[in-house]
């Protein structure tokens, strides 16, 4: 889909302590008014800043609430967070992701390219990616517990130091595996090159309709993971004794301790992230360039 055409108000957030960004806050927001769109600062970006007078500064919240588009600063992680902040309000508002170390997955644009593709932005004539999202729930003692939407992955895990921990997972009415491991990921194809990546699951590419399960270091090794339609719910149910200690996380920004008879269900979100990608680099050169395939290969 195309980018919006119509943006009056940008959003501005950097990585928390990015010293590096600071020189260019104020550029990119006088570039901005100049094209007479409003930008508002974050509260913790405009604390990098030497001053603020004159530009607007909002906290995250409030911000979600009154921006067209988000402009993020930093790594993967710095965009994760904001994209949960925006699904948290139910908010479709898309994201130029702009990395300040090496090309990212999600912040794919560098600095370089920043304003070429600011301009792209509000040309209206930038792609927008919408990502599948999960949204899980947990409920404890029959009531909904907590609720969360993750872009990446939900995460069953144990502590550093506890013994592995024993998880049952059906998806819809079937039961699949009851799985003995380190933990449980169920990623989405965007998370696909996260912590699944790490953990040995398969690389899927993000227009694909599917969620993935990988165990995290399983006893049995023909626990292997597997890609289901996205359609499906997965439920996960932890057995637990006294000894156990069981977390789940979201994006790895969010998360709480388990308890024994939680009941853990993950399903496609309702809403899609919807990420601006101005640059005509595919997905497959950004796999190349940060998983370094075929370096050692002269090219034709």
């Amino acid at each position: 889909m195309n980018a919006p055409r119509q943006v009056s108000h940008v959003g501005i957030v950097a990585k928390s302590h990015l010293r590096a960004a600071a020189p260019h806050l104020a550029g990119i927001a006088a570039w901005l008014r100049d094209r007479s769109v409003e930008p508002i600062f974050e509260s913790s970006t405009a604390a990098l800043m030497p001053s603020t007078d004159g530009w607007r500064v909002a906290e995250k919240l409030e911000l979600v609430d009154t921006v067209d588009m988000m402009v993020v600063l930093g790594g993967d992680g710095t965009l994760l967070s904001v994209a949960d902040s925006i699904a948290g309000a139910g908010k479709s508002i898309p994201i130029l992701g702009v990395n300040f170390g090496s090309l990212g997955f999600l912040t794919e644009v560098t600095l370089p390219e920043l304003y070429p593709a600011l301009e792209t932005v509000l040309s209206g004539k930038s792609r927008v990616e919408e990502r599948m999202m999960l949204a899980s729930t947990v409920r404890r003692a029959r009531e909904t517990f907590a609720a969360h939407v993750a872009l990446n992955d939900v995460v069953v895990t144990k502590t550093a130091r506890a013994r592995m921990i024993d998880l049952s997972v059906s998806v819809g009415d079937e039961f699949v595996t009851r799985v003995r491991a380190d933990g449980l990921i169920v990623a989405t194809p965007t998370g696909s090159t996260a912590y699944n990546l790490a953990a040995g699951g398969p690389i899927v590419q993000p227009t694909v309709d599917a969620l993935i399960l990988t165990p995290i270091a399983p006893h049995t090794l023909t626990n292997r993971p597997i890609i289901i339609p996205a359609s499906a719910t997965v439920h996960v149910k932890p057995h637990m004794d006294r000894r156990d200690e069981v977390f789940i996380t979201f994006d790895g920004q969010a998360g709480f301790q388990l308890e024994e008879g939680d009941e853990i269900n993950i399903c496609r979100a309702e809403r899609t992230l919807h990420l601006i990608r101005p640059s005509t680099r595919s997905y497959f050169e950004v796999l190349r360039q940060k998983l370094k395939w075929g370096e050692a290969i002269v090219q034709p």
